[in-house]
């Protein structure tokens, strides 16, 4: 078998390649490609092995992400692979896989740390091909709620808090929109630099949620969600639907407001409308590793979602140069504000 590997395709064929294969999920498509050449200190690649036929077996679609330009940029770039790699479920597509992360390696391990691959879906099958590369896998788990039910059915899988903190937000006044005006993406990033600001974890330019609303939205693939009491926006959420999946990625709260649990009722809303809208289940994303004390996943638990474990992949280009990175990003935790 021939193959060759490209670093650009024909957007109908790439479109369906992903559209078509089973695991196939919204980071792989080009339309979350083009979100992210928008956003500032992001810069995607695509690579792809295909045949003679033209036939993509295998494609790899990392982003370059860096925290910090010129001179210290060797210390501040990772590649992650949010949707992971993507493969035909054959002998091919395995071989196929093997020789595009040999290539990818070669160029990668010049300009990154790490390489880090976010599977959201069972990778057994392929595991052994990952990990003869060097991508070495570990325990992260996730929730998905099943939304192949009626409303009221996904309200009793609810734990009794989590019901108990609906009820309460709806009484409170709680209201949830969703953003149909670019002029409240300001609005909706506000609220993500409040808790990423509170955590003191970096957060992705605003470029890349304009990207999104611009991109993604008009397609039916985001909706940006906004809930408010009154007058006052208290907490946000960003979803990106895509084939039966509604996949949870960015959310954001007002801590002052925390009392009357905007955050659940912004769950509440994509729940029964992804179920009204016939999607199969929602990812809630991460939810940590079960030896480390995580209070988001906590809060995830209550909806009653299946809890699986698809684990990551990572691959250290640099061992060295990430250690000492691993100290300037303690250093550049502390200095967010």
């Amino acid at each position: 078998m021939t193959l060759t590997i490209v670093n650009s395709l024909d957007e109908k064929v790439w479109r369906e390649f992903v559209d078509q294969h089973p695991q196939g999920n919204i980071f792989h498509t080009p339309e979350m490609y083009q979100v992210f050449a928008q956003a500032r200190g992001h810069s995607p690649e695509l690579q792809a092995a295909v045949n003679n036929d033209g036939e993509i077996l295998a494609l790899l679609s990392p982003v370059q992400i860096t925290l910090k330009d010129g001179l210290f940029r060797p210390l501040a770039t990772r590649a992650i692979l949010y949707g992971s790699v993507l493969c035909s479920p054959d002998a091919q597509g395995a071989q196929a896989l093997a020789i595009l992360l040999d290539a990818y390696i070669q160029t990668a391990k010049h300009q990154t740390l790490f390489t880090e691959m976010r599977n959201l879906s069972d990778l057994s099958t392929i595991q052994p091909v990952l990990n003869r590369y060097g991508f070495v896998y570990e325990d992260h788990f996730n929730y998905l709620i099943d939304l192949n039910n009626s409303e009221d059915d996904i309200w009793q899988t609810i734990s009794k808090n989590g019901r108990k903190a609906i009820k309460k937000s709806i009484n409170k006044g709680v209201i949830v929109e969703v953003a149909s005006d670019r002029s409240t993406v300001p609005i909706f990033y506000n609220l993500l630099q409040l808790t990423y600001k509170r955590a003191r974890i970096p957060l992705p330019d605003i470029s890349l949620f304009e990207a999104v609303f611009e991109i993604l939205v008009p397609k039916g693939m985001a909706k940006l969600l906004l809930a408010r009491i009154e007058n006052k926006y208290v907490s946000a959420s960003l979803e990106i639907p895509y084939k039966d999946v509604i996949y949870s990625w960015y959310s954001g709260y007002d801590w002052d407001w925390r009392t009357v649990y905007p955050n659940d009722s912004l769950v509440w809303y994509i729940l029964k409308w992804g179920a009204k809208n016939g999607y199969r289940y929602f990812d809630f994303g991460g939810a940590g590793r079960l030896n480390e004390h995580y209070g988001v996943r906590d809060f995830k638990a209550k909806y009653g979602g299946r809890l699986v474990n698809f684990g990551r992949n990572t691959l250290v280009h640099s061992p060295f140069t990430l250690a000492l990175s691993k100290v300037g990003y303690q250093l550049y935790r502390q200095m967010i504000r």
